[in-house]
């Protein structure tokens, strides 16, 4: 088994939200305990409705937004937002691919000049080198040399996911946070993007965080999954044991939300009532207990801790009884 190139322990992200000029600010819990490991070669899917914390978890990994706390260690070293040079060198370390191909390249710029570009701001190369590694990449991900001196507007979707993910690449990062990176595109040009994905990291050894809402594309590109709501993680476990025989009510509810041809292969029906709650007023006890067909009166007085059933860790209270 590999080290782990990162490491969270209880990562929360608060958010003071001013609510009324004489009232005292509301505390958002965008993300509110979450640990997990990242392993090279190996994938972790983060799963939920909008608004459980996804990618506010994915840019506190980047280094985009500090953590209101917990710690979090990146290739050996702890990662510290407000030291100037570490995070300089850190973000060499995590890269990310964000979901929009439309709007995450700069329309002005040729694809050569995209991907030379974190290459002139982070290494010393020369020209003539930068322009190598920039068409070596072009190549890893199924660009042609034409391509080089190209505008985004000219590529379809696909290809301009992957001019973003040999961008990410550029700086030989160990890690990829890939936020919902294939949601944008055509069902069709999905297949070839997330299996381009996985052959870059059996080749290069990276690390994925995966986010996304498509349980379809988790089941097939992920090693581990960690299924939020709400800001926490409610059920995190391997891919098998997740999909095999969910347990928390919520994970349930989400599998059993995926449309399946087979009907052997259809999990229990279960029906969500009700939308999520707002963050800035959580409900008591379990966050989900408003909306869980199951809910009994500890459920909404005492939050469930995490604890470890049958290979995979569960917050909730009668896991495994219902």
């Amino acid at each position: 088994m590999s080290e782990p190139v990162l490491q969270a322990n209880e990562l929360t992200r608060h958010y003071a939200i001013k609510d009324g000029m004489f009232s005292p600010p509301k505390i958002l819990k965008a993300v509110d305990g979450v640990s997990f490991s990242l392993v090279p070669g190996k994938t972790l899917a983060v799963v939920g409705e909008s608004g459980c914390g996804k990618s506010t978890l994915g840019r506190l990994l980047t280094l985009i937004e500090p953590p209101t706390g917990g710690t979090f260690v990146l290739d050996g070293e702890p990662a510290d937002i407000h030291d100037v040079g570490l995070v300089r060198r850190m973000r060499q370390t995590v890269q990310m691919i964000f979901q929009d191909p439309y709007g995450s390249l700069n329309p002005r710029k040729k694809v050569g000049t995209i991907l030379e570009e974190p290459l002139i701001i982070n290494t010393k190369m020369s020209k003539e080198d930068r322009e190598a590694a920039s068409r070596d990449m072009m190549t890893k991900v199924g660009l042609r040399p034409e391509h080089y001196n190209r505008y985004p507007h000219m590529f379809s979707g696909g290809q301009r996911q992957r001019i973003a993910i040999a961008r990410a690449l550029m700086l030989s990062p160990k890690v990829i946070v890939a936020d919902e990176p294939v949601s944008a595109l055509d069902v069709s040009i999905q297949a070839q993007v997330l299996n381009l994905l996985m052959d870059l990291q059996e080749d290069l050894g990276l690390a994925y965080l995966f986010i996304s809402h498509d349980l379809s594309v988790v089941r097939h590109i992920a090693n581990d999954v960690m299924v939020m709501y709400l800001g926490r993680p409610v059920e995190q476990g391997p891919n098998e044991a997740i999909f095999g025989k969910p347990i928390h009510p919520y994970t349930r509810a989400l599998l059993a939300s995926t449309p399946r041809v087979n009907p052997d292969d259809r999990e229990e029906r279960i029906v969500l009532t009700g939308e999520l709650p707002s963050p800035l007023d959580p409900p008591s006890g379990c966050a989900f207990h408003k909306r869980c067909p199951f809910v009994q009166d500890r459920c909404r007085q005492e939050y469930p801790e995490s604890r470890e059933i049958e290979g995979r860790s569960v917050a909730c209270h009668f896991a495994g009884e219902v």
